[in-house]
């Protein structure tokens, strides 16, 4: 078996860079703080409807909204959470009530709902997404597609208490 020999010198040159990585807080937040919550998007509440029911699809479908939802802190998966969707899409705009849809978290904290193709709307194909039941701090997503192109679009929540 071979053994390794530390030198001085790597020992102060390592010493030296884990304090300076502790000081200037270059630590992992996952392991320093636990798992942070998600904050709300500017423009991600715009349209919403309050109470949009839980559907299995919207309209068509032919494009998936997909993600997760977790507890702040601990990052423990949230199951039966409601989370609306909405978006301008093939089939109708952002302020239609036909464009609205919820889902619920499964036993892993996982959502998905298919919906029809998110069209951009002001240059930017994107979609909505909010939870707003109560037991946690109301969260409006408003992620952007990297292409129109795109057949899904993943959003993931970090719910703090209320």
């Amino acid at each position: 078996m071979t053994q390794s020999r530390i030198d001085r010198r790597t020992f102060v040159a390592t010493g030296a860079a884990s304090l300076l990585t502790c000081a200037t807080g270059l630590v992992s937040p996952l392991h320093a703080q636990g798992v942070a919550p998600t904050r709300s998007m500017r423009g991600g509440a715009n349209n919403y409807r309050p109470g949009a029911p839980v559907v299995e699809r919207i309209g068509g479908g032919g494009f998936v909204m997909s993600g997760t939802v977790r507890r702040a802190g601990d990052g423990a998966p949230l199951e039966g959470i409601r989370i609306q969707i909405w978006a301008h899409t093939t089939e109708g705009r952002e302020r239609d009530p036909h464009s609205h849809g919820a889902t619920l978290t499964n036993a892993d904290g996982v959502f998905q709902l298919e919906m029809p193709q998110i069209v951009p709307a002001f240059g930017q194909p994107h979609g909505h997404l909010a939870y707003d039941s109560g037991a946690f701090k109301t969260v409006f997503l408003r992620p952007v597609m990297p292409s129109a192109r795109d057949t899904s679009l993943q959003a993931h929540f970090v719910l703090e208490p209320a």
